[in-house]
């Protein structure tokens, strides 16, 4: 049904400004008693001082009556914005049966239909003999899982991981994650992980940017595995994220991503495909490794699989099956709510062909924010995939690398997310600076949505490089 309807509200562009009645929250006070109460760890709270109380498709109502485009999508959770229908309908419809809400992992019939919902969007081969595990609530409980399993099938402990992965906060998920900060504050430690450079080409790490560097990035990673004399033992997996998100929206070259899976096949190293952001239509194919025709031995699934709520899955070959009975387990992992929302969450993105609509749409906002470029030196580079877009921000006047390259510009990227909040418009930074203002908008998104979100954002990002700011925009204080 690819001409059927996204959006339930296709004329709200999210103007700031406009009120609604309705009952009212003491907004600067709830902020007040956060900042006052609440973890020094809090993030996104930092950056976007404002209370939510309303919310449906791409527009969120503060408690002070004003609206916001939201690009960020709770982190790429939601897939189809705040409050879709048919999410809200499935959840009332297994409050209004009566069935249990909480079952650890027994079998329900919601949990059926899940599943079938969930393997009907696979990768052909993977979903012929897959296996899937449920696991505690959040993607990186499942990233935990998936380098469980590799190692208990395989009897070996390496894991190999890249340059400016995100795999998660827990002890093994950032063991393979890039940010070494967090694990030298923490005493977390690599543990067996190799890492290896990820391609990228406007930095590319081997100073010869493009399609060499894509080469060379995975003649360097063959080289090291099939070295006898090396010192890297033949691992137990490979984990990847098919698009780089909080690393600053690096896609995986397609044929890099295909020599990653013969590598591993040829020397039995499990690829582990990390799709926790990816998966669900946001990059314009329904799972990322699709782009590249590639079919990975294990699959880390969440954010969008339920439809707002949290879920966690990793699906993978029945030959590693190996796990004996609660070899990984977690209270929460049979979460009926959300696997009703994710069910009605996967059906229509695949029904109404999203992940298409996403790469068609993605395709236009890319070449227009690149049409800025000659006329915005703050822009150093745009790249992603689908409605997973980055824009990095770099330093206007400065001289270019070797390969082209500004240095990035992290203090102008908070004021041009700054002004974009005074404007209406919700986005977030990543990247290894965080320089790179990143959009993450629903698959629902209409096109006059799309529209605003381009002039928000071009507008903003001169307003932050004139230093001409919004009586409107947020604080970046705590």
């Amino acid at each position: 049904m690819p001409g059927a309807p996204v959006d339930t509200a296709p004329a709200d562009t999210g103007r700031i400004g406009r009120q609604r009645t309705g009952p009212s929250a003491d907004g600067p006070g709830i902020l007040r008693r956060q900042a006052a109460r609440e973890s020094s760890a809090r993030t996104y709270a930092r950056s976007l001082p404002i209370v939510p109380v309303r919310a449906r498709g791409m527009t969120v109502e503060g408690a002070d009556g004003r609206r916001y485009l939201d690009c960020l999508s709770g982190a790429g959770t939601l897939a189809l914005g705040h409050n879709h229908p048919v999410v809200l309908a499935a959840i009332r419809g297994v409050l209004d049966t009566g069935a249990p809400l909480h079952v650890l992992d027994l079998a329900t019939p919601v949990k059926d239909r899940f599943v079938e919902e969930l393997f009907a969007t696979l990768p052909p081969e993977l979903a012929r003999d897959g296996r899937i595990q449920f696991c505690g609530p959040a993607g990186t409980d499942a990233v935990e899982a998936a380098l469980k399993l590799v190692r208990t099938a395989t009897g070996r402990r390496g894991v190999v991981a890249f340059t400016g992965a995100y795999h998660g906060m827990t002890q093994g998920a950032l063991a393979v994650s890039g940010d070494t900060a967090i694990r030298n504050a923490t005493g977390a430690g690599t543990g067996d992980t190799v890492r290896l450079p990820f391609p990228q080409r406007y930095r590319c790490p081997f100073g010869t940017g493009g399609a060499e560097g894509e080469r060379v990035a995975a003649h360097y990673a063959r080289t090291l595995l099939e070295d006898p004399d090396g010192g890297v033992p033949v691992p137990a997996g490979m984990i990847l994220e098919p698009v780089q998100g909080e690393g600053g929206v690096l896609p995986a070259p397609d044929g890099w991503l295909r020599e990653m899976r013969r590598l591993t096949a040829e020397r039995g190293i499990a690829l582990i495909a990390d799709e926790v952001q990816t998966g669900l239509g946001r990059t314009g194919t329904m799972w990322g490794v699709d782009h590249a025709g590639v079919v990975p031995d294990v699959m880390v699934i969440s954010k969008a699989i339920g439809g707002s709520l949290p879920l966690a899955v990793v699906v993978y070959r029945a030959e590693l099956d190996h796990w004996w009975p609660g070899a990984h387990a977690g209270t929460f992992r049979g979460n009926q709510l959300a696997m009703a929302a994710g069910t009605a969450t996967i059906a229509f993105v695949r029904e109404h062909r999203l992940h298409e609509r996403a790469a068609r749409l993605g395709a236009r906002l890319a070449g227009a924010l690149r049409d800025l470029m000659p006329g915005q030196p703050a822009i150093g580079d745009v790249r992603g995939r689908g409605l997973m877009l980055g824009v990095e921000i770099v330093e206007p006047e400065a001289a270019a690398d070797a390969c082209g390259a500004r240095p990035v510009a992290p203090a102008l990227a908070l004021a041009v997310r700054r002004e974009a909040l005074g404007r209406g418009l919700i986005v977030e930074l990543g990247g290894r600076h965080d320089s790179v203002v990143r959009l993450l908008p629903p698959l629902t998104m209409t096109d006059v949505q799309a529209d605003a979100v381009l002039e928000r954002l071009a507008d903003a990002i001169e307003a932050a490089r004139a230093g001409r700011p919004t009586s409107t925009g947020g604080s970046e204080s705590a």
